[in-house]
């Protein structure tokens, strides 16, 4: 074992005597990577409750603000950016009409059409969360160094993009 040991050194350790026959290897990564996806989401829901957003909200929020000015989109492209259901989508632009952080608005190219806009308390609050979130993520990775950041981030891109694909 490392100088410096986890606990998913410790369950590959066992598993390797008992089994000596497997590799173990994706198991060292993939646990790793599990294991601090639970901190990323604790991280993440808690940010989102400090500015008084649901995951969910802020996925629709987020999208609507990356957009930039007039921070607008229509359902059909929130559900492409979103990755839910039309009905989904409907009823939780419902829900964020009743809370007031989007409104719907006519399509001016688009007589049928409407647009989903962020209204001006919609974009405080999900511009607080990004700013809490990107807080909360920065001290989850302070033990690595700006290249060590940066070279993670280049091998779970390549990870990435062979799902992607």
């Amino acid at each position: 074992m490392p100088a410096e040991s986890d606990e998913v050194d410790r369950i590959v350790g066992a598993w390797s005597a008992q089994r000596p026959d497997l590799d173990f290897s994706p198991l060292e990564v993939l646990s790793r990577v599990d294991r601090l996806s639970r901190h990323l989401d604790r991280a993440r829901r808690e940010a989102f409750r400090r500015s008084e957003l649901e995951p969910w909200e802020w996925d629709v929020l987020s999208a609507l603000r990356r957009a930039g000015e007039p921070f607008q989109l229509s359902p059909k492209q929130l559900l492409q950016q979103t990755l839910v259901s039309s009905g989904t989508m409907t009823n939780r632009i419902d829900r964020l009409v009743g809370r007031r952080l989007v409104r719907r608005e006519s399509d001016p190219g688009d007589g049928r059409g409407i647009l989903v806009t962020l209204t001006d308390e919609g974009k405080t609050r999900v511009d607080a969360a990004i700013t809490r979130l990107v807080d909360a993520e920065a001290v989850l990775l302070d033990s690595l160094s700006r290249p060590d950041r940066d070279r993670l981030a280049a091998l779970l891109r390549k990870l990435s993009l062979g799902f992607d694909a």
